[in-house]
């Protein structure tokens, strides 16, 4: 495997479900060291040969976790999502270590309230969260999307045919259409920040950020 990078520790994912597994070997291939935990066997023989660290364990007894050397990791995910009761007492067990960062997966808002009270300070909804975004795909143009909340979207969008071959500042996207373009790939070419003297090609790709209804009018415009 290639050299990990060990700034700031290493990540510990518990639970290699469908979606700690794709988290588990995504950290891994960006380069970080990861401890994998679940308590099924089948799953821990399943994603040995891919990722650095896989163990079979009761990630819900204090004891296992500690034996297994989970108090050396900063950052530790719950990524359990079949068990509610599971998920609670893992992110119970590591609280009383100490763990510094505790990221979890919750199924419900009332499973989210019940992971921040005994200890995770990051709970994350991946179903909800994919789901909507999926949603806003489905029913525009956007090739991407991405929602920060407070209104706020950054979009992948094909470039509308009325911004083709002027330079953006004469074409004043934000005043126009109420979305500033960030980014820009012109055919045969990688992203690249957009400028002022940016001129856009058919067929390109741009990135462009406003509210989500200024977002979806302007991908509706190509």
């Amino acid at each position: 495997m290639s050299a990990r990078n060990t700034d700031g520790g290493g990540i510990a994912v518990i639970g290699l479900g469908r979606f700690g597994c794709h988290l588990a070997s995504s950290l891994t291939q960006l380069g970080h060291e990861v401890l994998a935990i679940d308590r099924n066997g089948e799953r821990v023989q399943r994603w040995s040969p891919y990722l650095d660290r896989v163990v079979q364990a009761d990630a819900t007894e204090e004891g296992a976790l500690r034996q297994l050397g989970v108090t050396d990791f900063p950052r530790v995910v719950v990524a359990i999502g079949a068990s509610v009761e599971a998920s609670v007492l893992t992110v119970l067990a590591l609280a009383e270590l100490g763990v510094p960062q505790i990221w979890a997966r919750a199924t419900s808002d009332k499973h989210a309230k019940i992971l921040g009270s005994v200890g995770a300070q990051h709970v994350i909804f991946p179903e909800a969260e994919t789901g909507e975004r999926v949603a806003h795909l489905i029913v525009s143009k956007m090739l991407d999307f991405i929602e920060f909340g407070d209104d706020f979207a950054i979009a992948k969008v094909r470039v509308p045919d009325a911004l083709v071959g002027r330079p953006l500042r004469e074409l004043a996207p934000a005043d126009r259409y109420g979305v500033m373009v960030v980014g820009a790939k012109l055919p045969g070419e990688r992203f690249r920040y957009a400028d002022p003297g940016t001129v856009l090609a058919p067929g390109s790709v741009l990135i462009v950020e406003g509210s989500i209804a200024q977002v979806q009018r302007f991908a509706e415009l190509s």
